[in-house]
């Protein structure tokens, strides 16, 4: 017999929404795990049933479509990263041992992707030339990331740690590119060097900004 849920007592909806939640956060929990390993475009609602061992209307029922899954992935990583990279460097005073600490964090957990992948990088080769919502969602993310990044070369030169007429623009993108160098050297020429590489590279770029 169906059950209307809006006729069922408030402690019952509860726990049904509470429980629903905790199967939609298990099932994105995998669905990065899987994308880690096969990308975001591998991602599919088939694939991840068969890993949680759900039916594939159970899995489509929290996502509705391989694009909503997809952009919910997106979505998670970023947190996740947020959580990682950004939110520890906070307690760094601002200027720039924040922008170090920032720069410390994100090339630690890159380092920590490199037999799994970094979805931001990943994602970049597989959604260069496909425009649309799971792309867009993606770009969104990185730019959020490069916004936070630009705001601490800012304060940085507010502080008086940078010089007035440093480029904020190049050096963030000499930055990232830093970071993608060592995605390069350790995953793909499995460098052993890399980490240290990147770390005397960070000090090259700023040296010729620093104030004295």
């Amino acid at each position: 017999m169906h059950t209307d849920s809006s006729v069922l007592p408030a402690a019952s909806r509860s726990r049904n929404l509470h429980k629903g939640q905790q199967t939609k956060a298990a099932i994105l929990d995998a669905a990065l795990g899987l994308a880690s390993q096969i990308g975001v475009e591998g991602l599919s609602i088939g694939a991840l049933a068969e890993v949680m061992q759900m039916s594939k209307s159970g899995v489509f029922a929290h996502f509705g479509s391989r694009e909503e899954l997809q952009i919910s992935v997106i979505r998670e990583y970023h947190q996740r990263f947020e959580q990682e990279v950004f939110y520890p460097a906070l307690t760094a005073a601002k200027g720039l041992p924040r922008l170090r600490a920032l720069f410390e964090n994100w090339t630690k957990r890159t380092s920590m992707e490199i037999d799994s992948g970094c979805i931001y990088i990943s994602g970049a080769v597989e959604f260069d030339d496909r425009p649309g919502p799971v792309r867009d969602a993606l770009v969104h993310t990185v730019q959020v990331w490069h916004q936070a990044l630009r705001r601490a070369i800012a304060q940085a030169v507010t502080a008086g740690h940078l010089q007035a007429d440093v480029d904020e623009k190049q050096l963030l993108f000499e930055i990232h590119g830093l970071i993608l160098a060592l995605h390069y050297e350790a995953r793909f020429l499995q460098n052993p060097a890399a980490t240290e590489r990147v770390q005397r590279g960070f000090e090259n770029i700023l040296r010729p900004h620093l104030c004295a």
